[in-house]
């Protein structure tokens, strides 16, 4: 695995690297670290999207849920998740025309409400981010340790460590757009060979498996669920399956939306690529547990049935174990070495995911922002370059020097010559001793700042990988497990999740309101859970297993959702100073100026702009206007795909009490059909995407226009020079600048800062 899986990671960042060196120029911008470059193609979006949501938890788990509850235990499962894989894009697409700067969504919540109301977010998203790295190292070890003999705990998350942090602390972000392809990739072909091997060999040695006829005969013999129609477990009318998808909703929205990595994986691509991204994701993601876990947990059930007894006790399907055995019955040592391939693969993407997003709001929203800050006491409508009120702004209702003085005359980065001297030399100076302060009097003290921070960062994703071998051995420890820690962290996250989407889509949300509604739908959503846990047998005194019961679950998820909603909405009434569209305006403002004035957001959306006219950037009107298609086809897309599958497609298996084999060979059919065509998307679309994008950025660096682009220049329609990249060096000394106006100066005269 370290030398497989991590020597194969590493070649890819690199080759992610050079890419981004040779190709486009940015390798060493702290931006393009996090966000990729903001222009990932639609199918590396969603083979990215479907890859970190399939967590090595859902190849063990998702079967379980078939052996319990039948066929449609993993369907239901399935579109529980789908659900918010379907409704992400029109949050997406929010965020990317009226925050196209954020690189978090907690920076919209600081530009927005101040640092109190982003303190308790930043709370909230730190959370989420234990609570799904708990998980995923939980399933991690659950996953080595049930195919690989005396794997002890330390070997484990030792392994998990060093797959998680090795390629993502060389290539950033983008690479685990890269290693998520070929995690694809690999799920697919892998399923494929057990869904052959079990209901396509004719020369198989077990009476109950090797097709759908001997496996439907065997399993139409057993007793199934008392929720179950008939006591079946082929039919789609369970209840007990039902609820677990309402359960999963919930669970999905608040490992989805209070998640930062969630949001950097998603929002990397422009908006109507991240749409299609996530439409496209919806349908990759349905073919992986529905197949995988369908085929694995009947035939366990079929094998169960011809050995008399169930092969596993009541623990170990609990623990996830039916996909091994499965995999080991059917194809010996080689299986088992297929379900750890299958599970190292997804924890890479998604733990590799988790990295990311916590170093983002390290970097961005705690040492950025309160630590080191460029400048302190910083006001949504101030430059941060130069601390004055920018243009436009000085008529706000919150600025006090509305007489229209004192205004921002910084010029922009992107047509500042000396910035071009600056960086040509920066190119040119590889060593530190090299390396010359930057004479640009207006952006160089940023410029450096930038650079300590690029520094800065490779240290915090150091950190937040080494910080998960202790804390890995501290969770193992504990006797917790995946399902409790999943399933009870959704508890104490999901009240955050309706104020992250208040934040970014109504006006007239305040942080009174959010943080109200956030804190009393954790105090209310854990109360109702411990209420419903004391009424099971054992109360809170079997804690750890009432606490994760099916209407515990439901019970603190509903009511920390009902009432952080509701409390939000009124609290923001009762406190909004919202009088009119000028103020309106003005509140979209404060996340439309989220910008780095080094690499602002419109060189990344310039081609986009064409034949449009606007001094700097493009204004919110032109946006919207040139995105609205994107928002169209976010509701009407999400809103089709969710009919079709929570909808048409159980209605139409509803309406069989009791599948027939024919009923059941046409559904088997059917997701088997769906599967393979996702594998000819997976397999083929993405890299075809990448090389033609790879070719037409080598075609533009080629134009005689763009001949000074390998400096960082190239010349726009009118034949001005325009800034395109940086090339900072990754040394830097460190920059803090204090208010002060013309007086704030660096300490450059000193030594860099070691962090």
């Amino acid at each position: 695995m370290l030398v497989g899986f991590g020597g194969f990671s590493i070649i890819l960042a690199l080759v992610h690297n050079s890419i981004r060196k040779h190709v486009f120029h940015d390798e060493h911008n702290l931006d393009t670290t996090f966000d990729a470059g903001g222009n990932v193609s639609l199918s590396l979006t969603a083979v990215t999207v479907a890859s970190q949501l399939f967590w090595p938890g859902d190849i063990l788990h998702s079967a379980t849920l078939t052996t319990k509850n039948g066929i449609a235990g993993t369907y239901w499962y399935a579109v529980g998740i789908m659900f918010n894989i379907f409704v992400f894009p029109v949050m997406s697409v929010q965020f990317k025309t009226k925050a196209p700067g954020a690189k978090t969504y907690l920076q919209i919540i600081k530009a927005r409400f101040g640092k109190y109301t982003h303190t308790v977010f930043c709370f909230f998203a730190i959370l989420t981010n234990l609570v799904i790295t708990i998980g995923v190292l939980l399933a991690g070890r659950a996953t080595i340790q049930s195919l690989t003999e005396n794997a002890s705990d330390e070997f484990s998350v030792l392994i998990m460590a060093a797959l998680f942090g090795s390629y993502s602390l060389i290539g950033g972000l983008g690479t685990t757009f890269y290693v998520s392809y070929f995690n694809a990739c690999l799920v697919f072909i892998l399923f494929i060979v057990f869904v052959v091997k079990i209901l396509h060999n004719t020369d198989s040695e077990f009476e109950a498996i090797g097709n759908m006829e001997k496996m439907y005969k065997s399993i139409s013999c057993i007793k199934g669920p008392d929720d179950n129609v008939n006591n079946s477990y082929l039919t789609f009318r369970s209840w007990g399956a039902f609820m677990f998808g309402i359960i999963e909703i919930f669970v999905s929205s608040a490992v989805t939306y209070c998640d930062q990595a969630s949001w950097q994986s998603r929002i990397a691509a422009k908006p109507i690529q991240g749409v299609w991204g996530f439409i496209l994701a919806g349908f990759i993601w349905f073919s992986i547990p529905n197949v995988m876990a369908t085929t694995t947990g009947m035939a366990y059930l079929a094998l169960s049935y011809a050995n008399g007894t169930h092969l596993l006790t009541e623990d170990q399907i609990d623990q996830g174990l039916v996909t091994p055995l499965i995999a080991e019955k059917v194809l010996g040592s080689a299986g088992g070495i297929l379900i750890l391939t299958m599970g190292a693969m997804a924890l890479m993407s998604t733990g590799s995911g988790e990295v990311m997003g916590l170093s983002s709001v390290i970097v961005y929203d705690i040492y950025q922002t309160y630590i080191k800050p460029f400048r302190d006491n910083l006001e949504p409508h101030h430059c941060v370059l130069c601390g004055k009120t920018r243009k436009g702004l000085e008529k706000s209702m919150n600025n006090a020097n509305g007489d229209g003085s004192d205004l921002c005359s910084c010029a922009v980065a992107t047509n500042c010559t000396i910035c071009a001297e600056d960086l040509q030399q920066a190119s040119r100076s590889t060593q530190y001793y090299q390396k010359q302060p930057y004479k640009c009097q207006t952006h160089g003290r940023y410029r450096e700042y930038m650079d300590f921070l690029f520094s800065f960062k490779n240290w915090c994703i150091v950190w937040v990988t080494v910080s998960m071998i202790p804390l890995g051995l501290v969770v193992f420890n504990s006797g917790i497990d995946l399902n409790w820690i999943f399933y009870s962290g959704a508890t104490v996250t999901i009240p955050c999740f309706p104020p992250v989407v208040l934040s970014i889509i109504w006006v007239k949300a305040t942080g009174k309101g959010l943080i109200a509604g956030s804190i009393a739908g954790l105090v209310c959503g854990v109360t109702a859970a411990l209420v419903t846990a004391t009424t099971y047998p054992g109360g809170l005194y079997h804690f750890l297993d009432n606490t994760v019961q099916d209407y515990t679950i439901l019970a603190g998820n509903v009511t920390g959702f009902v009432v952080s909603l509701s409390v939000c909405i009124v609290g923001s009434l009762l406190t909004h100073k919202i009088k009119g569209p000028a103020d309106e305006e003005f509140e979209w403002m404060k996340m439309y100026d989220i910008d780095n004035p080094l690499q602002p957001w419109e060189l990344l959306y310039r081609e986009d702009f064409k034949g449009m006219d606007y001094e700097e950037r493009p204004s919110a009107e032109q946006m919207n206007k040139v995105f609205h298609k994107a928002k169209i086809t976010a509701y009407v897309s999400g809103g089709c795909s969710i009919f079709l599958f929570a909808v048409f497609i159980p209605s139409i298996m509803v309406s069989f009490p009791d599948m027939g084999f024919t009923h059941f060979k046409m559904w088997i059919n059917f997701t088997q059909g769906w599967a393979i065509v996702m594998a000819i998307v997976v397999v083929f679309l993405p890299p075809t995407e990448e090389i033609m994008r790879i070719v037409k950025q080598c075609r533009k660096n080629r134009d005689p226009r763009d001949a000074l682009y390998r400096n960082g220049l190239a010349s726009d329609e009118k034949g001005d020079a325009v800034l395109i990249k940086s090339n900072s060096a990754p040394e830097a000394h460190e920059m803090i600048v204090k208010d002060g106006g013309d007086n704030a100066s660096s300490n450059s005269d000193v030594l860099p800062v070691a962090v």
